[in-house]
């Protein structure tokens, strides 16, 4: 990239490449925490217990973690933590 003179676009241009890394790491974070899911859900349809003890603090921790950095809304996180921890609890206790 060509060098920038200073001045008043500067911190914008900073700004904007901030804004560019930030989104990919948000990215990231969020497609690990639907794998998580996805694979706590298959485990549930398996009727895996000890995979479903295993993965739900898992997917609890990363589903707050994005509500509490606003990744997603936090209402949305909670929702989603409430939801599979009532489809574990099922589960667990139907085994």
């Amino acid at each position: 990239m060509a060098k920038l003179k200073t001045g008043r676009h500067t911190s914008s241009l900073k700004e904007v490449r901030k804004a560019k890394r930030r989104r990919w790491a948000n990215v990231a974070a969020k497609t690990g925490a639907r794998g998580l899911s996805k694979e706590f859900r298959a485990a549930l349809q398996a009727k895996d217990a000890a995979k479903v003890k295993e993965l739900l603090p898992k997917v609890m921790s990363s589903w707050k973690k994005l509500g509490n950095r606003n990744t997603v809304h936090p209402a949305n996180a909670s929702r989603k933590i409430a939801r599979f921890s009532r489809a574990a609890h099922k589960a667990l206790k139907s085994a």
